[in-house]
C-alpha cells in the first residue's frame, strides 16, 4: 500500500507518472527522443536553423533588454544563445539532449571568440534550478520549450522564474499559437488520454493570465522571416516578453 504523497514534488512526480513514456517530452527520461530529433543535421526543420528568433532580435535592436545573465531554457543547437554571447550577455544555454548540446557546442566552437560567454548544461532546468543555473538572471529566454510542459509542470515552470529571474530582469517567450499550431484540449484531457500531442497552444489570455505576476511588455504573433533573412520567424508561435517588478 503506497500513501507516499506528502509534498507538491510528490503531487507533481505523480502526475507525472500518468504520461505514457513515448508522450514524455520534458523529464529527463526524454533525451533519447529528442536525441533521435537532432540526430540528423541537415533535416528541414525550420528551428534547425543557424539564426536567432526575430523578436529575439528585435527586443534586443529596441533596447528593451540590455545585456547581462541570461539562461537558454531548451536551448537546442544552441541559435539564441550564440545570439546573445555575441552581444555580450553570459549565458547559460540548457537542453534536455546530449544530441543538441553538442550540436550547440560545435556551434560556439566555429563561432570562435564571439561564444566565449556561453556554458552549456546537460539536464533537466527544474532540477538544476538551485544549483548550475540559480541565477540570478536578468533574462531568461524560452524557445520551444513551455509548450512540451504537460499543465502540472507551469508550477515548477513558475516557480523557476521567482527563484532565477532578477528583480527587474526580463522572460520572453516564445510558444505555439491557439489556432495555428499545438493542441487546443482542456487541460484536463491531457490527463484523460495520458498524452500531450506533440505539444499545446496559448491564447494571449492564458499567456497573461499564467504570468500574471509579471508585467506585460509586449505579446504578439511571431513574424514569418523569409529564408533569406537573418532571423528565424514563423507565424504559427506567440512571442512574449515580460517585466519583474524590481521590488520584488
Amino acid at each position: 500500500m503506497d500513501r507516499n504523497i506528502r509534498t507538491m514534488d510528490d503531487v507533481l512526480r505523480l502526475l507525472d507518472g500518468l504520461f505514457t513514456p513515448d508522450a514524455d517530452r520534458w523529464t529527463p527520461d526524454a533525451a533519447t527522443w529528442w536525441d533521435g530529433f537532432y540526430a540528423d543535421r541537415s533535416r528541414s526543420v525550420p528551428f534547425f536553423v543557424a539564426k536567432p528568433d526575430e523578436n529575439l532580435v528585435s527586443y534586443l535592436d529596441r533596447g528593451l533588454i540590455a545585456p547581462g545573465r541570461a539562461l537558454d531554457l531548451g536551448c537546442g543547437p544552441g541559435r539564441n544563445a550564440l545570439h546573445l554571447a555575441s552581444l555580450g550577455f553570459a549565458v547559460d544555454a540548457v537542453d534536455l539532449s546530449p544530441a543538441a548540446i553538442a550540436w550547440a557546442e560545435d556551434r560556439a566552437r566555429e563561432a570562435g571568440g564571439a561564444a566565449a560567454g556561453i556554458r552549456f548544461h546537460r539536464g533537466d532546468a527544474f532540477a538544476l534550478a538551485d544549483t548550475e543555473l540559480g541565477g540570478p538572471y536578468d533574462l531568461i529566454y524560452d524557445s520551444g520549450c513551455f509548450h512540451h510542459l504537460p499543465p502540472h509542470r507551469r508550477v515548477s515552470y513558475l516557480g523557476l522564474l521567482e527563484r532565477a529571474l532578477a528583480p527587474g530582469g526580463h522572460f520572453a517567450l516564445t510558444c505555439f499559437t491557439a489556432g495555428a499550431m499545438g493542441s487546443e484540449l482542456p487541460d484536463a484531457d491531457f490527463y484523460r488520454q495520458s498524452r500531450l500531442h506533440g505539444g499545446l497552444a496559448y491564447p494571449p489570455d492564458s499567456l497573461r493570465w499564467i504570468f500574471s505576476d509579471l508585467t506585460e511588455v509586449e505579446l504578439r504573433p511571431m513574424r514569418g522571416e523569409p529564408p533569406e533573412s537573418p532571423c528565424f520567424g514563423e507565424p504559427f508561435l506567440t512571442t512574449a516578453l515580460f517585466r519583474r517588478d524590481p521590488g520584488r
